[in-house]
């Protein structure tokens, strides 16, 4: 992976250190139509005078930047909805698109912001906030009877938790497009309404999938071998047909056959089935039951490498499973744990990084709150290997001098990780500033003096 090379500015804006009064004037300064830099609007608990600069900022883009930050509040992000720029209502409608760490939940817009979104004027707000993955539960459920129809579709998404009345509601709606995806929502449950959607050709394949199938219809398409591997994950599939299924030439069949929640370990190892190394471990079952303690150990025990990498994606995994994970030899299961389980061993988060060093995965591994730390400038400040190199300016036990040493190491990213750091002596961190590489790491450093702060807004052309 190639080093990202950013500007002195762009650290400054970063920096966890930058006085009040000067992240004021950076927030001020509208750069050349573009307004301030992006890391000055995504930085987490921005003080409130900046807030109410950012909230009236003449470039528009910065107020949308700052509505799609996951960093900031949900009530601070709630100020802008009635921002007069329908992109800065889309904006704070839509929320954050990406929040950086799958451990870290976006706190959702208050369900009376999120009803003056859904009314207003413009579709784009509408669409945006419909379309939203950081809507509170009972916000949707809200939406049964409203009168537009993408509204009750989303209310969908939270169909376990609507009344018995909601539902009803929904099963019987005007619009064509809810009832049919409300009716995909209750075949589960329903072998009626499965076989009036089986003949549907636009909830054929989903029906097939999720719904209550009698033994006739699910013969019919094994008859006529279409739609198979739908059909072999179907919860309710007849156990002869399972048994057909299960040795079926086509190679995702038989896959799918051996993913059912039902099978013991020795019918699940009677199938032959293949598994690619970096297939993804999306199982249906595993889950919809990823804080279910008996769904865990199931998957978690199980000989299928992609059971065991669905169940290494549940935060919820008690001790015993962790640790049966953490010794498992699928590496995509260390990835997932490292990814996912708040209490991922080290040894884990070690393997994973070593593995996938520069990668997002990586990252996420060393941004793991039991990521070691003690111990690893003896271990690693002279590997050959620059990936661990790096992992030496993470010691707290570095001085100055080893810091300063790996700020001139021949790996980029070890230069860069040793200049943000604050044990760098302050001559070679304002050396730093002025190289290419080295000037955004030097910038985000907390122990860069304010007055070098100030002199890199001067020299960027912020005005004072």
């Amino acid at each position: 992976m190639v080093a990202f090379y950013s500007s002195a500015l762009d650290g400054v804006a970063a920096n966890p250190a930058l006085p009040t009064p000067l992240l004021l004037r950076l927030i001020a300064f509208d750069g050349g139509g573009h307004g301030p830099p992006f890391q000055a609007l995504h930085r987490p608990g921005l003080p409130e005078s900046t807030v109410a600069a950012v909230l009236t900022h003449p470039v528009l883009d910065t107020r949308v930047q700052f509505a799609m930050s996951s960093q900031a509040d949900a009530g601070q992000r709630a100020r802008l909805a009635d921002d007069p720029s329908p992109m800065v209502r889309a904006a704070v409608a839509g929320g954050p698109e990406w929040t950086h760490d799958h451990r870290r939940k976006v706190r959702p817009l208050p369900d009376a912001v999120c009803g003056r979104l859904l009314e207003d004027p413009e579709p784009s707000v509408r669409s945006a906030l419909l379309g939203s993955r950081h809507l509170a539960p009972s916000f949707l459920a809200s939406l049964v009877r409203h009168p537009d129809p993408a509204a009750r579709r989303a209310a969908l998404r939270v169909w376990d938790e609507l009344t018995a009345d909601g539902r009803a509601a929904l099963l019987d709606d005007p619009d064509p497009e809810v009832r049919r995806s409300a009716a995909l929502c209750a075949c589960p449950h329903d072998a009626q309404l499965t076989a009036a959607l089986l003949r549907d050709p636009a909830a054929l394949t989903e029906a097939l999938r999720r719904g209550l199938l009698d033994h006739a219809d699910a013969g019919r398409f094994l008859a006529e071998g279409v739609h198979l591997v739908e059909l072999a994950g179907n919860r309710s599939l007849p156990a002869d047909l399972v048994d057909r299924l299960a040795v079926d030439p086509d190679d995702d069949v038989r896959l799918a056959v051996s993913l059912r929640p039902e099978l013991t370990e020795a019918r699940r190892a009677a199938i032959h089935f293949t598994v690619a190394p970096h297939a993804r471990s999306d199982v249906d079952w595993v889950a919809a039951g990823i804080a279910d303690q008996d769904v865990l150990h199931r998957a978690a025990t199980s000989a299928h490498p992609l059971l065991r990498r669905a169940a290494a994606r549940s935060p919820h995994l008690p001790p015993d499973l962790l640790r049966l994970l953490a010794e498992d030899t699928d590496v995509l299961v260390h990835t997932h744990l490292a990814v996912y389980h708040p209490d991922t061993p080290e040894e884990v988060l070690m393997s994973v990084y070593a593995r996938l060093g520069g990668t997002f995965s990586a990252w996420m591994a060393t941004g793991h709150p039991r990521f070691p730390r003690e111990g690893l400038a003896a271990r690693y400040s002279d590997h050959p290997d620059g990936i661990y190199r790096q992992l030496a300016v993470r010691d707290p036990a570095g001085g100055p001098a080893l810091i300063e040493r790996l700020s001139h190491d021949p790996d980029v990213w070890t230069r860069q990780a040793a200049t943000r750091d604050p044990r760098l002596p302050l001559p070679r961190l304002l050396e730093a500033l002025t190289l290419p590489e080295l000037a955004s790491s030097a910038g985000a450093n907390p122990a860069l003096p304010p007055s070098e702060m100030a002199a890199v807004m001067d020299q960027a052309g912020v005005p004072a």
